[in-house]
């Protein structure tokens, strides 16, 4: 008998998957993890199912007939922030690269377990809506980040953020000048003790483009070369770095 996971807490999950046998796996799994189900087949499904009932996260494969996973994702974040896991198939890195890039949060490749599925759709709900985590306002270098309202703010300007996203920076935030590695990142940010490390570097970039004035010469997030990264509080006035991936 197969052990039931828990923790929905009914949460509305929409999977979009075009195969049947997926899709029946997915919900099945999902369902008896105490998660509400929508079931779509293709982009514009997904998008109407969406509006008669925004989900809480969303499992979208990459690859649907007529309008694909990248652009139901771009179309989804159009109308409101929502946590994305794009199902992908083996070896197509710069696929997956793409999603990330477009806001998705998490990907998992075919052929993949059920189970962990299940898993990552908890890890990212944990992550966009946090519990206990450390809820004093985070201000430095002209950033700000509210955990508790999930808010953050360049200049009082309100950033539109991934969940990952802001994981991200509030991380940063709360440890200037240290530098960290990849695999540290993914471990305390994402959580994972295992993964593809290009998904922290693809996050490192689009927070960039979000925070810095310039994101090819960054003021804020530096690479360390041979380390990861290091967020830097203080702003040197004229100040200009190389250019860096």
């Amino acid at each position: 008998m197969e052990q039931q996971l828990s923790g929905g807490s009914g949460a509305r999950v929409l999977v979009v998957d075009d195969d049947p046998t997926v899709a029946e796996v997915v919900s099945g799994y999902l369902d008896r993890a105490g998660y509400v189900v929508d079931l779509a087949v293709d982009g514009p499904d997904a998008l109407a199912r969406a509006s008669a009932h925004w989900p809480d996260l969303v499992v979208l494969d990459l690859m649907l007939p007529g309008m694909d996973g990248l652009e139901v994702c771009r179309r989804m974040r159009g109308r409101g922030p929502v946590p994305v896991i794009m199902l992908t198939a083996r070896g197509d890195e710069d696929d997956r690269i793409l999603g990330l890039e477009v806001g998705a949060d998490d990907y998992v490749t075919k052929p993949f377990s059920p189970r962990e599925l299940v898993l990552r759709v908890g890890s990212v709900l944990r992550r966009a809506r946090p519990a206990g985590q450390p809820s004093d306002t985070l201000s430095r270098a002209g950033l700000t980040v509210d955990p508790a309202a999930r808010r953050a703010l360049k200049g009082g300007t309100e950033l539109s953020l991934t969940t990952r996203e802001f994981d991200l920076l509030a991380f940063f935030l709360r440890h200037p000048g240290r530098a960290f590695s990849r695999e540290e990142l993914m471990s305390e940010v994402w959580g994972w003790d295992f993964g593809d490390l290009s998904t922290v570097t693809v996050h490192v970039r689009r927070l960039r483009g979000k925070v810095e004035d310039d994101p090819a010469r960054p003021r804020f997030i530096q690479t360390v070369w041979g380390v990861g990264y290091r967020f830097d509080a203080v702003e040197v006035p004229g100040a200009a770095g190389e250019r860096q991936p």
